[in-house]
């Protein structure tokens, strides 16, 4: 294997690359690399083993459910009831298949969701610029990096510029790290090797050029990843609830068991047949489908949203996201089109207003101009998508000063190779500006773009048409500034400075002149109104986070119906106004929590405001897409990045990626996560209604002497004849109608709350008057023999429990159109039922143990009207508003 250069940090460049048989500017050959890659393996962490499919399969056995199940089954086998004996084993079979195919079934999606989000790098291979995916690096790669990117191998710098580093997650320390390349003592702490990054950290600000030199668990990252791999899987909220309810319908279910086998000895009935019809009962009203049901639907939600290009790759996201009463999301790229264009320029004594991309008409009076000449210069060289920049990567304010210029009839590449770069300030977050130093003809010209009201401290002198003087009233250009930002415009300044000698690192920023400002638009985009009017009718509230001006924040909001032209003091927030947010007074707390629109927030007060929210019990969802969002992100309940535009930092620590990068999207996510709960109660709610009508109508019958309307064996047929199919239906339902019309959820609400469990007693209740009745009907009135009128009661049971999914829609909607009946995989489940129904009594083998006889057509007749009158009576209860679900 090759050596990893624990030593690089203090071994020349020239040694670690010849170390590492690798080239600075050629990199490694592909071929090379690729042998490599097999003797140092992938450049991932270790993780535990996948499970085998053995080891899920036998795992699906490690449950209280199967506990009891084959409790149950040994029970019968001690009776010599070989057959039913048989039969439970076959529903623990059925029981265990359905959770080991759905587990199976969701690692692998698991699996084929985190490739979609797997990182890229880009790479140097045989002389070449090329995007890999980070697994595939090897010792010895030249990997180049930016801000936002997340450092994918532990490497020994090369080359940066202004190059800073966020190492909390290595180190615990918040503050950035800045690098140099300076050879190192062997000895150095890892903490304080600043000419090495480490792979997991986030670029914060500068960029790079680095060779690898360690790679997968080889790195520090993963010299102690053992910790988080040995940590134990937490279950998903969702899960815990489901549990806790398994748990209480057990004990329930065995104790009902109990006292019906009891019943044997205290009356004239059978007491080996009561034992046995017990067992079967408690096979039967024990929710064995439960403990996957969250699997099947979060699994399901998971690969749905991913075929609308949104990401989940945490299972319990799209429960939280069904949660949600709180969405913080970026201005520019989410809510806007991302493509700016300059539309206005203001100079000291003249303005220029462009209806398009370049009006030619308005800037023929300021052709060869010093300010407009200058502008220009400043535009170029104090630009990431400068033509003479080995890796372009300008943001859309950078292209859009790019098509400015090349639409006129100054030559871009021309004035980027007439200034050569010295050296550059990446944009800062904190000082909101972007700074270059180039050669002018043996002079240095250092360039400025940035926020007016920052870019305005630096600058002493102004440009005029007879050169420069002094600037002495700030106080207006901030002013003219507001006002196109007022009108939707974002605005820049910008500022240059001439020196004979190269400035020391911290003069950069002195002195400087004002050429002017710029003002671009970035217009909504048009499908963003009707979305932020669907999340409104939801109750979820929408914060816009920017780091923009006030007044161009405030415009787009209005424009896109997030802020009303009332009350617009009430709805705007200045993050200069809120330094700390653990000291504010009451009057502050309830403007930001009735506040809309966030202007000039750094990355942290992002941060600070979602843990505000968070205090004040608000489930928060967090939109971003840059290195600067990345905390917040993290924090929120939901953090959701940009799948095109999103830095390698954002998409890491999101919880959600929207590939197409539409705040729309969004929408469909919040949507599937409520009505996956939705579905999960409805299944619940079947289930359990159905167990305990069961458990009720052969209780009744035991206590007084009525025909028993289940045997065991049919209550064992019936439990796979109306829970399965009609549930798995249920599962695959799209959600109420009005879902997006109701509040979010509150995430401490148990599944079933107090109208939930009178709703699911009134089915059970409905179910068994229509068994018991068909009973006392069939025995007094009829006089029909005993297997007779159990038969009758059997197809009732049957009946009424697959009515039974039509009164699980809210007693709102319509009883013909709703979100069940509209479900076509409830009318198939329906029609399964009834045919499995029907080869019990068809398949002579299954009729005699089933104790099934020929039925005539009145008595079918009476089976029908009594299972509808089942149905009838939920539905009276329910529509005269008793059950308010």
């Amino acid at each position: 294997m090759v050596s990893m250069l624990p030593d690089a940090h203090s071994l020349l460049i020239k040694n670690v690359l010849e170390r590492l048989q690798s080239n600075s500017e050629k990199g490694l050959n592909a071929s090379f690399a690729s042998e490599r890659l097999k003797l140092c393996g992938e450049n991932i962490l270790k993780r535990k083993k996948a499970k085998s499919v053995w080891e899920i399969f036998l795992e699906q056995f490690l449950s209280p459910i199967i506990y009891i199940l084959l409790g149950a089954m040994i029970l019968a086998f001690l009776f010599n009831e070989i057959i039913e004996g048989f039969a439970i084993l076959f529903v623990v079979f059925i029981t265990v298949l359905i959770g080991f195919f759905m587990e199976w079934q969701a690692m692998r999606s698991l699996v084929a969701l985190q490739k979609m989000v797997e990182t890229e790098s880009t790479v140097i291979r045989d002389g070449e610029e090329r995007r890999l995916a980070s697994r595939s690096l090897v010792p010895g790669d030249i990997i180049l990096l930016q801000a936002g990117d997340v450092v994918p191998a532990d490497a020994r710098l090369i080359a940066q510029k202004s190059l800073s580093l966020k190492e909390s997650m290595l180190t615990g320390e918040s503050e950035q790290v800045e690098k140099k390349l300076d050879t190192l003592p062997l000895e150095t702490r890892l903490t304080e090797r600043i000419n090495m990054i480490f792979n997991g950290t986030i670029i914060a600000r500068g960029n790079a050029k680095a060779v690898v030199t360690a790679t997968g668990d080889e790195t520090a990252i993963g010299q102690i990843s053992y910790m988080t791999q040995e940590a134990e899987k937490k279950r998903t909220p969702l899960e815990k609830k489901l549990n806790s309810l398994t748990h209480w319908l057990i004990l329930f279910t065995v104790v009902l068991a109990v006292l019906i086998a009891m019943t044997g000895f205290l009356t004239a009935n059978d007491p080996v047949l009561m034992i046995k019809t017990g067992i079967a009962l408690a096979v039967a009203a024990i929710p064995e489908g439960l403990p996957v049901v969250a699997t099947i639907t979060l699994a399901r939600g998971m690969l749905k949203l991913s075929k609308q290009k949104v990401v989940i790759k945490r299972l319990e996201s799209v429960q939280t996201l069904g949660e949600t009463n709180i969405i913080c999301t970026d201005k520019t790229g989410t809510l806007t089109e991302n493509k700016m264009a300059v539309r206005s320029i203001v100079f000291e004594n003249s303005k220029i207003d462009l209806e398009n991309p370049i009006d030619q008409k308005n800037l023929k009076t300021h052709k060869n101009e010093p300010d407009l000449d200058q502008l220009i210069k400043v535009a170029v060289l104090c630009n990431n998508s400068n033509p003479k920049k080995s890796k372009a990567n300008g943001d859309a304010i950078d292209t859009a000063l790019m098509e400015f210029v090349n639409n006129t009839s100054y030559q871009a590449n021309a004035i980027a190779e007439g200034y050569p770069e010295v050296n550059e300030m990446p944009f800062d977050a904190e000082l909101k500006l972007m700074l270059t130093l180039n050669e002018d003809h043996g002079k240095f010209i250092t360039c400025v773009k940035g926020a007016p009201e920052n870019v305005l401290k630096y600058c002493e002198y102004i440009l005029v048409a007879g050169g420069e003087k002094k600037l002495t009233d700030a106080h207006a250009w901030n002013n003219c500034a507001d006002n196109l930002a007022s009108h939707g415009l974002r605005v820049l300044a910008f500022a240059y400075r001439n020196t004979t000698d190269i400035p020391a690192q911290e003069k950069l920023l002195e002195e400087l002149v004002l050429i002017g400002i710029v003002g671009f638009l970035d217009p909504p985009r048009q499908d963003i109104a009707q979305a932020i009017k669907i999340y409104k009718d939801a109750g979820i509230q929408v914060k816009m986070l920017t780091g923009d001006h006030p007044g161009t924040s405030l415009k787009i909001a209005q424009e896109i119906g997030l802020v009303g032209l009332e009350n617009v003091n009430e709805k705007t927030v200045l993050g200069s106004d809120y330094p700390d947010f653990e000291k504010i007074t009451l009057k502050q707390e309830k403007l930001l929590l009735n506040a809309s629109v966030f202007a000039r927030m750094l990355p942290k007060q992002k941060l600070d405001l979602v843990s505000f929210y968070q205090k004040h019990e608000g489930v928060v969802g967090m939109l971003g897409d840059g290195v600067n969002d990345a905390p917040a992100l993290k924090k929120a309940d939901i953090g959701i990045a940009m799948g095109i535009r999103g830095t390698e930092a954002a998409k890491e620590v999101a919880d959600v990626i929207l590939m197409d990068d539409k705040f729309t999207a969004l929408r469909l996510a919040i949507h599937q996560g409520r009505a996956i709960f939705e579905n999960i109660r409805y299944f619940v709610i079947f289930l359990v209604s159905c167990n305990l009508a069961e458990v009720i109508s052969v209780a009744t019958a035991s206590l007084t002497n009525l025909p028993l309307p289940l045997l065991p064996l049919q209550i064992l047929y019936l439990n796979l004849v109306t829970d399965i199919f009609p549930a798995l239906a249920l599962g695959m339902g799209k959600g109420s109608k009005g879902i997006m019309l109701n509040s979010p959820r509150d995430p401490q609400e148990q599944i079933l709350t107090k109208d939930h469990w009178l709703a699911t007693v009134i089915y059970g209740l409905s179910i068994t008057i229509a068994v018991i009745g068909i009973v006392i009907y069939a025995n007094f009135k009829l006089n029909l023999p005993s297997l007779t009128i159990n038969n009758m009661a059997f197809y009732t049971l049957v009946l009424a429990q697959l009515f039974n999914i039509f009164n699980l829609p809210s007693w709102k909607t319509s009883f013909f159109k709703n979100e069940v009946t509209s479900n076509p995989w409830v009318w198939i489940s329906l029609v399964v039922s009834i045919l499995i129904t029907y080869m019990g009594y068809y398949i002579p083998f299954l009729r005699e143990t089933l104790s099934l006889v020929t039925l005539d057509f009145n008595q079918i007749l009476l089976v029908v009207l009594f299972a509808l009158f089942s149905l009838l009576i939920s539905q009276i209860v329910k529509r005269l508003g008793l059950v308010k679900i």
